[in-house]
């Protein structure tokens, strides 16, 4: 895993994020997977950033951060669970399907799951459409 520190080049906003791979950075960067959690913008860019660097009295602390991380993807694969069972999944359909729900008056108790692109969701946002962005981890990744 690593950490990033990145600004949203539209709205000046600076955070981190962690990635399996500075690969898997740019492959989410490509597809404009990255947005600003603020503005929704995908004008996301790493920023500068210090090294840290281990010692052997640092090796508790990378247990401590490890079994975090552990906590985190737990916690995250149990949110997908619920949301597997109890929303009906529309693929790359998702903005679509909210629409549909939204405009013409469906069961608005119905929940959806699926994929849009940042400027879908954006898109949904600025209709008045509410959206959640929910980190997803495929069955087989660890």
């Amino acid at each position: 895993m690593i950490k990033y520190n990145l600004i949203c080049k539209y709205c000046d906003n600076k955070f981190d994020s962690w990635f399996v791979s500075s690969q898997e950075y740019d492959k989410l960067k490509k597809l404009k997977y990255l947005n600003c959690h603020l503005c929704n913008s995908t004008k996301v860019e790493k920023s500068l950033m210090a090294p840290s660097i281990l010692n052997s009295k640092d090796s508790n602390l990378t247990i401590s951060k490890n079994e975090k991380l552990d906590k985190v993807k737990k916690t995250i694969k149990e949110y997908q669970k619920f949301i597997r069972k109890n929303f009906k999944y529309v693929g790359d359909n998702f903005a679509h399907e909210a629409r549909s729900l939204h405009y013409n008056n469906k069961d608005k108790s119905k929940n959806i799951y699926g994929s849009a692109s940042a400027d879908e969701i954006l898109e949904l946002k600025e209709e008045g459409i509410d959206t959640e962005i929910i980190p997803w981890f495929q069955d087989n990744e660890n």
